[in-house]
């Protein structure tokens, strides 16, 4: 299907890698310019597609960041989709033995970036004639998460961010939404699934078996189906949603 997106310039957060490299290839299926940034430098060198211009940036650095999209759009000559996917899982800890620089650090990338991001996009967001912001969120933002405070947080406050943008900007044209990805499949939930696995002395099977059964579909969802969405939302079909909090997660109704 052809989304209308040839030619369209996006910007991508934590893009050379996992989800935000998967958006990268979908948006360039589509024909568009893709510019992304991550701090992961082999991850960087490791992008061999033309069309993506790939640099190291560490989003929790105000002026990196800045500096990186502002270059992005001189380059692809504007922007017409931001999209804020970097993120860290943050600290795993009781409330209460949470350090305070662990918390800093968790909102500084997950959700401060994401204002950063748009306040550098926002000048050429503007200029576009489609234009759209899609802001990574979580189930964890609309659910309690007990011993991950700070990610909870940081992606509740994703919701807050997009809907308040979503008001701001919608007079002007440009649309803002968030994803709420679910148990995404591959390395990162397999290790996370271990790990609890080892703590409670219990075998990987059962405790992903635990895992899913907090799903309806009882499910991951891929990497692929988090990009289809973000595709469709900022392409002219989408055109007319926003300030929407979009679930793809099989129907996520609890975190443990």
């Amino acid at each position: 299907m052809d989304m209308g997106l040839n030619g369209a310039r996006v910007v991508i957060t934590a893009g050379a890698a996992g989800i935000g490299r998967e958006i990268a290839r979908a948006f360039r299926e589509e024909g568009a310019q893709v510019a992304v940034c991550d701090i992961d430098a082999e991850a960087v060198a490791a992008v061999d597609d033309d069309g993506i211009h790939a640099e190291i940036c560490d989003v929790g650095d105000r002026g990196a960041l800045t500096t990186f999209i502002t270059g992005a759009a001189s380059r692809m000559g504007g922007i017409d989709c931001l999209v804020n996917n970097a993120g860290t899982a943050g600290p795993t800890a009781k409330v209460e033995d949470i350090e305070p620089g662990d918390w800093e650090d968790c909102l500084a990338i997950c959700l401060t970036s994401q204002f950063t991001g748009v306040q550098a996009a926002l000048p050429f967001l503007r200029e576009s004639a489609n234009a759209s912001i899609i802001n990574l969120s979580s189930a964890a933002g609309r659910l309690g998460f007990a011993m991950r405070t700070p990610y909870a947080a940081a992606k509740w406050g994703v919701i807050g961010l997009t809907k308040s943008l979503s008001v701001e900007l919608g007079p002007e044209g440009i649309r803002a939404n968030a994803i709420l990805p679910g148990l995404v499949a591959g390395d990162r939930i397999r290790r996370v699934i271990e790990a609890k696995a080892q703590r409670q002395g219990r075998a990987f099977a059962e405790a992903e078996a635990d895992a899913l059964a907090l799903t309806g579909m009882r499910s991951y969802v891929t990497q692929r189906q988090i990009a289809d969405q973000i595709v469709f939302l900022a392409s002219e079909r989408g055109r007319t949603i926003s300030g929407q909090a979009v679930s793809v997660c099989a129907d996520t109704q609890a975190l443990l």
